[in-house]
C-alpha cells in the first residue's frame, strides 16, 4: 500500500517532470507559428502584391537567368511589377486586378539578361510596382538555381531563343541595306548613262 508521504513525492516528481517538458515550448518560439517558404524559393509582400516562391533560374554566372515564381494581385486596379538584378537587366510583369501571374506559365516574360551570381549563391533583386496605390520599391534576396534539379531544365533561358530575335533583326537590317545600296547604284547608273 502506498502512504501519503509516497503519493506526495510522486505528485511532485510528475509535476517537476510536466514543467521541464513544457518549460522548452515556454522558452523557444514554436516553429509552426512562423512564416515560411516551404519550398526553394523566397516569398515577400509589397502592399497589394504578394509574391511567392520567388527564384531565379541561370545556367552560370553573368548568364541570362529566368525569374520564376508566382505573384498575386488582392487589390482592384491592375499592377505593373518591374524586376531588377545587379546587372542593371530587368523585366516587367502586369498583373490584373484581383488576378494571378505565374512566371513559370509564360515563356521568356521574366528574362534577366545577366544574372551576377553563380547557382549555389543568392541574388539580390530590386522590385518596383506601379499601380493606383502608387510606386513601391523593395529589395529581395533570391536564391539561384540550374538544372541539377530535373524540375528546372526546362526554365534555363536558351541562348538560341535570344539569338534568334538579335539575328533576324540584323538579318533584316542588312537585308534593307543591300537593296538600298542596290537602288542607289542602279538609279545612279541610270542617271550617269
Amino acid at each position: 500500500m502506498v502512504n501519503r508521504a509516497q503519493r506526495i513525492s510522486l505528485i511532485a516528481l510528475i509535476g517537476a517532470g510536466a514543467l521541464a517538458v513544457s518549460g522548452c515550448s515556454y522558452i523557444n518560439p514554436q516553429s509552426t507559428g512562423q512564416i515560411y517558404s516551404p519550398s526553394d524559393g523566397v516569398r515577400t509582400d509589397m502592399g497589394s502584391l504578394q509574391l511567392r516562391n520567388i527564384l531565379i533560374v541561370s545556367s552560370g554566372e553573368n548568364k541570362p537567368g529566368r525569374v520564376i515564381g508566382a505573384v498575386f494581385n488582392t487589390s482592384d486596379s491592375d499592377i505593373e511589377l518591374t524586376i531588377s538584378g545587379p546587372a542593371g537587366s530587368q523585366t516587367e510583369v502586369a498583373v490584373k486586378a484581383h488576378g494571378d501571374y505565374y512566371l513559370t506559365e509564360k515563356s521568356n516574360s521574366s528574362i534577366l539578361s545577366s544574372v551576377g551570381a553563380a547557382p549555389g549563391a543568392m541574388e539580390m533583386l530590386t522590385l518596383e510596382q506601379s499601380g493606383s496605390t502608387g510606386p513601391q520599391t523593395a529589395q529581395l534576396n533570391v536564391p539561384v538555381l540550374d538544372g541539377t534539379l530535373e524540375e528546372y531544365q526546362k526554365y534555363i533561358p536558351t541562348p538560341g531563343a535570344e539569338s534568334t530575335s538579335d539575328s533576324s533583326a540584323s538579318s533584316t537590317s542588312s537585308s534593307s541595306s543591300t537593296s538600298t545600296s542596290s537602288s542607289t547604284s542602279s538609279a545612279t547608273a541610270t542617271s550617269g548613262s
